[in-house]
């Protein structure tokens, strides 16, 4: 099933031929991408496919045995560091290291995500300040550390996943949560696309298992896909897979 838009800033993603549109200037020296919230799942596909197309990859995830075992497995070069996105001052200073080891970033991604069963009538204001603080507070986080040192750079791409194409009650904290990563991303790309930062969303509509139309690998296409994409056009969202598979 190939990507719906149900709007207008949500399409499916198609190469570019135009030789004549500029793509971002990476500087002349190999790029690196960070991964923040890095798994087995789209975590791990996303830095394979940006590794094997020539990227230095920086991995971040709350444990160390995870980022090494997917950085033991991907060509050329990588950095990895620990941290919880929800602490602001941790995740600083692990970003900082990335930095440090491998400079700052052509691409940043944020993976990072907290699925819970829950809903209206359960769903307490601490449990979804601390659901909240993880699917957005840390994208902003890693935002305000990065994007304007990614701007000083010359520009670059932020590449946020997303998921819940509509609200589900008994996904109440991560409706909120997708809901107000995409605003994010709008946000983030009306604020720095002057500088050459562009952001968005890939919102994913169902269950991710390879093998499945929910393929991993196939959903870090998308995300090479909006890497490569120029500025003319760009959207803040695009879909991948059936929204009705969000239901379940």
């Amino acid at each position: 099933m190939q990507p719906i838009p149900d709007s207008d800033d949500a399409e499916q993603l198609q190469p570019h031929e135009d030789e004549h549109i500029r793509l971002p200037d990476w500087g002349g020296t190999v790029p690196s991408v960070f991964v923040l919230g890095a798994g087995p799942g789209i975590g791990a596909a996303v830095s394979r496919r940006f590794a094997v197309d020539g990227f230095a990859v920086g991995l971040l995830a709350r444990s160390s045995s995870t980022v090494e075992r997917i950085a033991a497995e991907l060509p050329g070069t990588t950095a990895t560091a620990t941290a919880n996105v929800a602490d602001e001052d941790g995740l600083r200073t692990a970003l900082d290291e990335l930095v440090h080891a491998l400079g700052v970033p052509a691409v940043l991604v944020y993976n990072a995500g907290i699925v819970r069963t829950d809903g209206p009538g359960s769903l307490d204001a601490a449990t979804l300040q601390a659901t909240h603080a993880v699917n957005v507070g840390g994208a902003l986080t890693a935002a305000a550390a990065l994007l304007p040192r990614m701007a000083a750079a010359g520009g670059g791409r932020y590449l946020l996943t997303a998921g819940m194409p509509a609200p589900l009650p008994q996904l109440t904290s991560l409706s909120l949560g997708k809901a107000g990563l995409r605003a994010l991303a709008e946000l983030l790309d009306r604020h720095y696309a002057g500088d050459g930062v562009r952001t968005a969303t890939v919102t994913v509509c169902g269950p991710v298992a390879p093998g499945t139309r929910y393929d991993p690998d196939d959903i870090a296409d998308r995300y090479a896909e909006l890497r490569d994409r120029p500025d003319p056009g760009w959207v803040h969202d695009v879909r991948f897979g059936d929204p009705a598979d969000a239901a379940g």
